[in-house]
């Protein structure tokens, strides 16, 4: 049975986990996505002229790593459709200080349907929020439509390991033991820690994505696993 995507119930289930969800990530894993989110911003290398869109920015992890690597040059968008990620996010730019200098601009948008004009951005983002748009398709389409041409669009997502013992170890962490400590720390009526495995099982990833971005309008697609290919990062040039 396919997993539930659809907007109503994904915007319902990270709405309920928002005020606790920078604490689970940086737990469940070990704090690795910071790492994760650092190696993405070194391989996008950002210029200090153009804008950035992260969609599908949650609280804006990503977007906030984007404006450090530029010193607050270059503004950053981070997009969003679940108003309550987008409200945490808020209140950490205010604590971050970023009043100070061009900081990141939340957006209320579905990534399905983005609200910018074509050719906008020189790089368009999405960290571990792709999977979760019910039609992944129509979401690459919209990351390519703003994107500049010549510039980047990056995914940065979950992956299945494909080596043993990493791949059986992983597995049944993944499927035993995280969605038990999501549920029981950041309580919520959605099981959204039981969708994170169900998500994750379900969607394409290596050359499979990679494909679907070469469809989407993207040229010289590669992708580097991370972490023993616990996360994935793909990176297309429009």
């Amino acid at each position: 049975m396919a997993v539930d995507k659809s907007n109503q119930r994904v915007r319902k289930m990270f709405g309920e986990i928002a005020p606790n969800y920078d604490r689970m990530n940086h737990l469940l894993s070990m704090n690795v996505d910071k790492y994760w989110r650092w190696k993405t911003v070194r391989k996008l290398k950002p210029n200090r002229t153009d804008p950035i869109l992260d969609v599908c920015t949650g609280t804006g992890d990503l977007a906030f790593a984007l404006v450090g690597s530029t010193d607050g040059v270059v503004p950053v968008v981070g997009s969003d459709f679940c108003f309550e990620m987008l409200e945490v996010g808020q209140q950490k730019g205010q604590q971050k200080g970023e009043r100070s200098k061009p900081s990141v601009t939340f957006v209320e948008a579905d990534a399905q349907n983005l609200p910018f004009p074509d050719d906008q951005f020189q790089i368009v983002s999405a960290a571990f929020g792709l999977r979760n748009v019910a039609d992944t398709d129509q979401g690459l389409r919209e990351m390519t439509r703003v994107c500049k041409p010549g510039g980047k669009v990056a995914i940065l997502e979950f992956s299945v390991p494909r080596t043993q013992p990493i791949k059986g170890m992983y597995g049944w962490y993944f499927k035993n033991v995280l969605p038990k400590i999501g549920q029981a720390l950041a309580r919520n009526n959605s099981s959204a820690y039981d969708y994170l495995p169900d998500s994750v099982g379900e969607f394409p990833c290596y050359e499979a994505l990679a494909e679907k971005m070469k469809t989407a309008g993207m040229s010289q697609v590669d992708f580097y696993p991370l972490t023993f290919g616990i996360a994935t990062l793909y990176i297309g040039v429009k």
